[in-house]
C-alpha cells in the first residue's frame, strides 16, 4: 500500500491539515527517548496477535479471551478506549495504541503497569501530546505524515486499524480482530462525541483493513 497516497485521499476526504500533523509528529519526537522499535519487535514478530477496537462488542470479546486464556498464546493489542475494558476485568494489554482521547486515567494505568504504549501524533491532538506524553514511560511514537527522528509511521489512520498496521509491519505470525465493529453505532468504550465524523472514520479504517488482507500473507480474520 501507497500510505501517503492514501494519506492523501484521507486528507480530501475529512479536510486534514498536513502542516498540522506535521507539527504534531515534530513536538514528539522532542518529547520521547527513544524509537521503541526493537521492543514492538521482540513482541509482535511471529507472533499471535489480537487486535481489540473499542466497538459494542468488546465487553463480550475481552469475557471471551479471559475465560479462554487467550493471553496465554497471544499478544493483545489495544485501541484507545479499549484499554478500559480490560482494566476492568483486571487483564493488562501487552500493547496500546493511542492518540490519547481515551480515558486518560486508564490509558496512564495502563502505561505504568507495562502496556508498551503507542501514542499518536496529529494535528488535533498537539494539546494532549504536551500535557499527557512527559507522564508516560517508554513511549512509542507514530505518525500519520512524514516520520521524524524518533517517530514513526506503521500506516493507519485510525487506531483500530493503525493496530492492525502495526502488527502486519512487525511480521505477526496470525491477526484476530476483536471488537472492531465497523458497521455499528460507537461502543460504551469509545469516547467519540461526533457521531457522523466516527461513522466515516470508521469506514476509512473498514476498507483499509480490507486492502491491507489482500496485500499481505499474514492471515487477518475476525475472532
Amino acid at each position: 500500500m501507497d500510505w501517503f497516497k492514501k494519506y492523501d485521499e484521507i486528507n480530501r476526504e475529512l479536510n486534514l491539515s498536513r502542516a498540522a500533523d506535521r507539527a504534531a509528529t515534530i513536538l514528539l519526537d522532542n518529547l520521547i527517548e527513544d524509537s521503541g522499535v526493537e521492543r514492538l519487535r521482540v513482541l509482535l514478530e511471529d507472533k499471535k496477535v489480537i487486535v481489540f477496537g473499542a466497538g459494542p462488542s468488546l465487553g463480550d470479546a475481552v469475557s471471551y479471551v479471559k475465560e479462554n486464556s487467550l493471553h496465554d498464546e497471544h499478544v493483545f493489542v489495544v485501541a484507545d478506549g479499549a484499554v478500559s475494558a480490560f482494566l476492568e476485568v483486571e487483564v493488562l494489554p501487552d500493547v496500546l495504541v493511542t492518540d490519547l482521547d481515551g480515558r486518560l486515567r486508564d490509558i496512564l494505568e495502563a502505561n505504568w503497569r507495562g502496556s508498551l504504549t503507542v501514542v499518536h501524533a496529529h494535528g488535533d491532538n498537539i494539546s494532549l501530546l504536551e500535557g499527557v506524553v512527559p507522564r508516560l514511560n517508554g513511549v512509542v511514537g507514530s505518525t500519520q505524515v512524514e516520520p521524524v527522528g524518533r517517530v514513526h509511521n506503521f500506516g493507519g489512520f485510525t487506531d483500530g486499524d493503525r493496530c492492525v498496521f502495526l502488527a502486519v509491519y512487525f511480521k505477526a505470525r496470525e491477526i484476530l480482530l476483536a471488537g472492531m465493529d465497523f458497521d455499528s453505532e460507537a461502543g460504551e468504550y469509545s469516547r467519540s462525541k461526533n457521531r457522523e465524523l466516527k461513522r466515516r472514520k470508521l469506514l476509512i479504517a473498514k476498507n483499509l483493513i480490507e486492502e491491507l488482507r489482500e496485500e499481505t500473507d499474514i492471515p487477518i480474520r475476525n475472532l
